[in-house]
């Protein structure tokens, strides 16, 4: 199978976060993936692992030519430095002090009260370095009766409302594409904290914690379903592809067994639909030509388009919508995104090339900036890549000292 030419790397310009260091003691993605994001931009991130294990994420997900490491950690363990601390013991936790105290942001995501009980209470952090700015991502949030639950994204989806509104009318609520969104969620709100709080310890010297939990971010993206319970007391339920305030709006199969979306939310809308389908009496104020009344009539209306869509293969049917700027898309796989050209001229699969790795694709940098482009400067490093050098050049630990350290197995 042929694939277009994905783009390189974009040569190294200097960068709006260059000089920011971030430290990154969390495992999986809630948490770590917004340090992913300062890296991208500049940040010079040291992921701190245990010495012998290091982050589970290694191991998790499709194995990769390194032995140490899966593609999931070669994806989202990228633009880091790893450095081995055991922070359960109290010279691991003297030395990982040391490094804060150098450094401008912390990141964790352990079950709350486990960085107390290894000795590092936010009290300890802030005397270490007072301007130091800390991310804190958890299931429910440092607070409350639920904080010390386990988090995980599937059961911060389920808890925060997500879960409940997808899957088909009277079904069993499914997990919207079996990726973890409520973790990327998560550390995005984690991100844009980060950086307010960064502008704030710039400003005054004092740093702060941000206490992100994962089920309240996924909750503050549901639309307006809390104003509309609040309001009238309706619950949102499934509507599986479609929309309960717009109509025809989902997905249809087409003659070519491929699938298609199309979303018509206003009347206009419509009528350009029902002119690419050469049926434009469709959006007649006598049939379907006003909103409510197509919602009155969904099923009728949209077997209408399930149809049209049938006898036609996809190219064919993008072709008439388009044409007549009806919203439209592919339902794409990943293979569709490989050979997609939109894919390709924005950037959004980049390949990386690594000696133990060979070439590795992986998806682009989000946002793009006109002047200042964020890159990927390496995959998921190997465990432990920069003890050494991280512990000899910032905190100024000889070679007999580094020796000791790894003897006791403190790094």
């Amino acid at each position: 199978m042929g694939s277009p030419e994905l783009p390189e790397a974009k040569p190294a310009t200097p960068l709006p976060l260059r000089g920011v260091r971030v430290v990154d003691v969390g495992n999986f993605l809630a948490g770590p993936y917004a340090a992913s994001i300062l890296g991208e931009f500049g940040a010079e991130v040291l992921k701190i692992e245990h010495p012998i294990a290091g982050d589970p994420m290694r191991r998790f997900g499709t194995p990769s030519p390194r032995a140490d490491a899966t593609l999931k950690w070669l994806s989202e363990g990228r633009n880091r430095k790893s450095v081995t601390i055991d922070l359960r013991q109290p010279e691991g936790v003297q030395l990982f002090l040391k490094l804060l105290a150098k450094s401008d942001v912390l990141i964790e995501n352990f079950r709350p009260g486990t960085l107390e009980e290894w000795g590092l209470r936010w009290e300890d952090i802030r005397a270490a370095n007072p301007k130091l700015v800390m991310l804190r991502v958890s299931g429910y949030g440092q607070t409350g009766p639920y904080r010390r639950r386990s988090g995980f994204a599937h059961i911060a989806q389920a808890f925060g409302g997500l879960n409940y509104l997808a899957g088909f009318p009277g079904e069993t609520p499914v997990l919207p594409g079996t990726v973890p969104l409520g973790d990327y969620i998560a550390s995005l709100f984690g991100a844009i904290g980060v950086l307010i709080a960064l502008r704030h310890s710039e400003a005054t010297g004092h740093g702060q914690v941000i206490d992100v939990g994962i089920y309240e971010s996924v909750f503050r993206v549901l639309e307006e379903i809390a104003a509309v319970y609040g309001a009238n007391g309706k619950i949102r339920e499934r509507e599986g592809s479609g929309s309960f305030v717009a109509c025809p709006h989902g997905h249809f199969r087409t003659r070519d067994d491929k699938w298609i979306a199309i979303a018509c939310t206003t009347d206009k809308m419509f009528e350009r639909l029902a002119v690419a389908m050469d049926q434009p009496h469709l959006s007649s104020s006598s049939l379907y030509g006003d909103q409510r009344k197509r919602l009155a009539a969904r099923d009728q209306v949209n077997q209408l388009v399930i149809d049209w869509v049938a006898a036609r293969p996809r190219e064919e049917v993008l072709r008439r919508c388009l044409e007549e700027e009806v919203p439209v898309g592919k339902v794409n796989s990943i293979a569709d995104i490989f050979e997609d050209e939109q894919f390709a001229a924005r950037g959004n699969l980049v390949r990386v090339t690594e000696d133990a790795t060979g070439e590795v694709v992986v998806p682009g940098v989000v946002p793009t900036l006109s002047a200042t482009p964020g890159r990927i400067t390496n995959l998921g490093p190997t465990l432990g890549d920069a003890t050494d050098q991280v512990l000899r050049d910032l905190l100024g630990l000889a070679d007999a000292e580094l020796k000791r350290l790894h003897t006791r197995k403190i790094i």
